[in-house]
């Protein structure tokens, strides 16, 4: 596999997020009719606990590894690639360890004690396995990249989501008769091996292409090699920062909701349910358009970058206006359908038309959320990388607490947890643009903001009211889909007709540089 440029790249990774992000939606639909929400909330009481896992076993290594190699290759200095290798082994061989044995004592109190539901041990079990192959497929995914080749790293992406969507209804089913908790383990495992053949294939392109033998004096490779250490920890640690922040934010949710539940008077096999239905059907469904805003993000990034080197102070407001202006035209339609269609989308696909008064209280402030990764991605630009990860974490805290103060309230409740995970998401995107505005003085224009509200207001009446009226005699599905097809076709005749968008920018993706 040959090496791609930047764009190439980039393109290559898009494009397997989009498949990926498909396939993984696939999965949580086939999950959600098996496990239905209990089951759902037992699997995603353990996901933030491996997330937190992951982020400290992997330490920000592969964008250090990256980094160092292609530096070495440039060089020609096969031999120091060779010792960056073996000494992120190393690294994430120790931690790997270290957290695996620490996971396997603390599941217990982590299950009895924080998540308040024993059941939830054996998800946390079944994720023990994952630990040590992420370190080692982190290393092999920032060597390839390094080499500035993408393909492993996507086709590993779309490799793991087939297998997992393979194996979840297998072992979910199989696990089944034992009780709702090992059948969510059985789902976890079947993670498990999304993930080992995801390694197996990115070892098997290592084998067949690498420069040097690998395993040859590998731990003599190791000695003398501080400056190795030191040039990877130098970058590895101020990446892990704000992913640490994200995490831990993450790994306290389900503990604090299900504590504030509790309190609440809430019954444990309730609240699990309850949390099942907010973070495994309404998250995701919110969460999903984020890959759009996510894929703008990465074309931008390189001419922000330039036109800040270059002193380009014009060029980088219009660059600034142009990333929040998309992002908002393709969250805007995101949020009419989800919260018009949020019934007929929590019936259709999930069956669970109770979780429909969460998503849409939730959707209407989904546009901060579809903001946060360009506004991320300009301050990463900007060099203030130090300020996002402190919005980021100030964003954390408001939340944990808000979650705490609103879902120990009865009245409030699970809806509680829900208006606390949007004050996070709103407060950190205000927080971003007032650091932009800040450091570069850039304002938004009024009358591109009072075409999209006008807009958004126009698709939602229509949208509400051919769900109403048109084609009731038809299947409740087919319904939905031309209804939402309708809606959507009528929002982008609007942006064209508004000017809100121009061809220019639709080839945003597919220029050369």
């Amino acid at each position: 596999m040959s090496k791609q440029s930047f764009l190439k790249g980039t393109l290559i990774l898009i494009i397997a997020g989009f498949f990926t992000k498909l396939l993984g939606f696939i999965n949580r639909i086939v999950m959600a009719r098996i496990l239905g929400p209990e089951g759902v909330g037992l699997y995603m009481m353990a996901i933030p606990t491996m997330l937190l896992l992951l982020t400290l076993t992997q330490m920000g290594l592969p964008v250090a590894i990256a980094k160092l190699v292609a530096e070495a290759e440039a060089r020609n200095e096969a031999y120091r690639i060779k010792k960056i290798l073996v000494v992120s082994l190393a690294i994430t061989g120790v931690l790997s360890i270290f957290f695996t044995i620490s996971l396997l004592l603390l599941a217990p109190i982590i299950a009895t004690t924080l998540l308040t539901d024993t059941r939830a041990i054996y998800p946390l079990y079944a994720i023990i396995p994952i630990v040590p192959i992420i370190a080692l497929s982190s290393v092999l995914r920032g060597y390839f990249q390094g080499l500035q080749n993408m393909k492993p790293t996507a086709y590993g992406q779309v490799i793991e989501q087939i297998v997992r969507i393979t194996l979840v209804a297998v072992l979910s089913l199989a696990f089944l008769p034992l009780g709702i908790e090992y059948a969510a383990a059985g789902a976890m495992l079947s993670a498990i091996c999304g993930e080992l053949a995801s390694l197996l294939y990115m070892v098997y392109l290592f084998k067949a292409k690498k420069p040097f033998r690998f395993r040859k004096h590998f731990f003599s490779s190791m000695k003398g090699e501080k400056k190795t250490f030191s040039d990877l920890l130098t970058i590895a640690l101020p990446t892990t920062g704000s992913r640490l922040i994200g995490t831990t934010a993450l790994f306290f949710e389900p503990i604090v909701v299900a504590q504030s539940l509790a309190l609440a008077g809430t019954a444990t096999i309730i609240a699990t349910q309850q949390y099942g239905l907010l973070v495994g059907y309404v998250v995701p469904l919110l969460t999903l358009p984020t890959f759009i805003t996510y894929s703008l993000s990465v074309s931008l990034l390189p001419n922000l970058s330039e036109a800040v080197a270059q002193q380009k102070h014009t060029l980088v407001h219009h660059r600034l206006e142009q990333a929040i202006r998309i992002s908002l035209l393709s969250g805007g339609i995101c949020v009419v359908i989800l919260y018009v269609f949020a019934s007929e989308l929590m019936t259709i696909m999930y069956h669970a038309p109770e979780a429909a008064s969460l998503l849409k209280i939730m959707a209407p402030f989904a546009l901060f959320l579809y903001l946060q990764g360009p506004l991320q991605a300009a301050l990463q630009a900007l060099n203030y990388a130090k300020v996002s990860m402190m919005n980021s974490l100030i964003g954390a805290i408001i939340k944990t607490g808000a979650i705490f103060a609103l879902a120990s309230n009865p009245s409030f409740g699970i809806m509680g947890a829900a208006l606390a995970i949007v004050v996070g998401f709103v407060l950190v995107t205000l927080l971003h643009f007032a650091s932009i505005a800040k450091t570069t003085g850039f304002f938004f224009h009024i009358v591109p903001i009072i075409k999209l509200t006008l807009l958004i207001v126009a698709t939602g009446l229509l949208a509400k009211l051919l769900n109403d009226t048109l084609l009731l005699s038809l299947s409740y599905t087919v319904r939905t889909i031309i209804n939402i097809g309708l809606t959507t076709t009528f929002y982008l005749l609007g942006m064209f007709s508004l000017q809100l968008i121009t061809k220019t920018e639709l080839r945003l993706f597919t220029r050369k540089k």
